[in-house]
């Protein structure tokens, strides 16, 4: 595969995104405490459907695929999905004793407090049957987050949704949205993210999410730029001091845009659905990745993951009026 045939396939604009939806709360108004709460607002969550509804939100055609609990808070999920006109056909209620992923979020930068719930994660009971029912064959790019991998029959799933993109041609894109509470160890961690990668097109990450692909955390680094070597594209996150991609013949550092966060949850979503809705719009990656980074800086300054997302419209005001800060070590 090549650069040039992933920006085609993103063009074709039929995506398939896999990985969890959940249900988000915030103490309400914002700045208040989790402990001193009286009251909450709610909002879609989970860090594949935040992709979904960004990149939904600058064009793109996106078919989510997950499992929700089989209760009011599945259903509430689903219908804030449809809201935000993604496609929820694929999407499978959990039975017995599963729960969606539930997260009560502060709006507050100092002690802040996100406190997840994943006990009997209804999203980690996607098995393979999911997989060859959905037909990946018929979709032209798969986005999928790192959490997929961390337990079984998940795990299993998502390798096979990988394995049918692979050979049929179709770019498969990752975030590894490493969160450790989820996986039985680092090392198990290392060596199914280093798996995954290999068959990825692009996989995207911060410092500390690559530090365990490489099983130290000095190495991180070096090994987002080796892995370049193997795939089409590898962007290296390092939170206030910007990011650096990784391109077989091309290699680029990038800045961020400073604003006064209300939480620190969410830029990452952001950073993606910006980033592939950008290429689908015909901007270079350049471009892609200063776009990308510029939706992740607005979502920090607002209340709620899904609904923070921003317009294309939003987005270009937000560049007029803020220029991007490059690091200088």
């Amino acid at each position: 595969m090549s650069f040039e045939h992933l920006v085609s396939q993103i063009k074709k604009n039929n995506f398939l995104i896999i990985g969890r939806a959940g249900i988000d709360i915030y103490p309400d108004p914002p700045g208040t405490k989790t402990e001193d709460a009286n009251n909450f607002v709610t909002h879609l969550g989970g860090s594949s459907a935040n992709i979904a509804v960004e990149l939904t939100k600058l064009g793109g055609n996106c078919n989510l695929l997950t499992r929700v609990s089989d209760d009011a808070l599945g259903r509430l999920a689903i219908n804030q999905l449809k809201k935000y006109n993604i496609n929820t056909d694929l999407i499978k209620f959990q039975g017995s004793e599963a729960r969606i992923s539930f997260a009560i979020v502060e709006s507050r930068i100092e002690d802040h407090q996100s406190i997840i719930y994943r006990n009997g994660a209804a999203d980690s009971f996607m098995n393979e049957s999911d997989i060859i029912n959905t037909r990946i064959e018929g979709y032209d790019c798969v986005i999928l987050t790192g959490t997929c991998f961390a337990t079984e029959p998940s795990r299993s799933a998502s390798f096979l949704a990988m394995k049918i993109a692979n050979d049929n041609n179709i770019p498969v894109i990752m975030d590894i949205d490493y969160r450790p509470y989820t996986w039985t160890s680092a090392k198990d961690a290392s060596i199914t993210y280093i798996n995954a990668a290999k068959k990825c097109a692009v996989v995207i990450g911060n410092d500390d999410e690559f530090g365990v692909l490489s099983i130290d955390y000095d190495k991180g680094y070096d090994f987002a730029k080796s892995l370049a070597n193997e795939i089409d594209l590898v962007i290296y996150k390092k939170g206030e001091k910007g990011s650096v991609t990784f391109m077989k013949n091309n290699e680029f550092s990038k800045g961020i845009f400073e604003v006064k966060p209300l939480k620190p949850t969410g830029a990452g979503d952001a950073f993606m659905g910006g980033l592939i809705g950008s290429l689908l719009n015909d901007y270079s990656i350049e471009e892609s990745v200063e776009i990308g980074s510029a939706a992740a800086a607005i979502v920090v300054t607002k209340v709620g993951c899904a609904p923070a997302m921003p317009l294309q419209n939003e987005i270009e005001d937000f560049m007029k009026s803020n220029k991007i800060k490059n690091y200088i070590d």
